[in-house]
């Protein structure tokens, strides 16, 4: 089964930043390695699944006339609104993916450690709701620890799938595997 936000809520509730997002050097490196990634300089309208604490997000945020972050707990969205607050292109939102998708299309979407947490089941109808909310041309970025996990999927298994999920929608364009994570980007058909 998916996660529960109850388990995030839980996590973020014991620890503000239980992945260390703010002062990780893996997280840095990571999030440094992400944005080399995207293959273009600016985005019209940009999706980030599973913002946290919002360090990536405005990381992110300067690259994007609008970008739409969103986070399944509640907990971690105000630190990512105070992280976020010069930034008026940001919209934070609390969802639950992929049933809460939102009424949109996108030049990029960003999964940046998300879909390990999803059963095969949501994996599949987040990726269809994903190529439905792409933009042509559009890009779609993944980035996945790779190392072992209690999840419903590891990182891999995760990456591969939705890869797989949206072959007749997006061609992977670039794949890179550092030591501990993998990056897979992919263009809208």
């Amino acid at each position: 089964m998916s996660l529960p936000p109850a388990y995030f809520e839980a996590l973020y509730q014991a620890d503000p930043d239980p992945w260390r997002f703010a002062e990780s050097d893996y997280e840095r490196d990571k999030y440094a390695a992400t944005l080399a990634a995207l293959p273009r300089r600016r985005y019209r309208r940009a999706f980030e699944a599973g913002c946290s604490i919002g360090v990536l997000t405005a990381a992110l945020a300067p690259r994007c006339d609008a970008l739409l972050a969103v986070d399944a707990a509640a907990a971690p969205l105000q630190a990512a609104r105070d992280r976020c607050a010069a930034l008026p292109q940001v919209t934070l939102r609390q969802a639950v993916l992929p049933a809460d998708w939102p009424a949109a299309r996108f030049d990029l979407m960003l999964f940046s450690e998300v879909l390990y947490y999803l059963d095969r089941d949501d994996l599949h109808r987040l990726a269809a709701r994903t190529a439905a909310s792409l933009a042509a041309g559009g890009d779609i970025l993944l980035v996945h620890w790779t190392g072992e996990t209690d999840y419903p999927l590891t990182g891999d298994a995760a990456a591969e799938a939705f890869c797989a999920a949206l072959s007749s929608q997006a061609e992977v364009t670039w794949q890179n595997r550092a030591d501990r994570y993998r990056l897979d980007l992919l263009r809208g058909r």
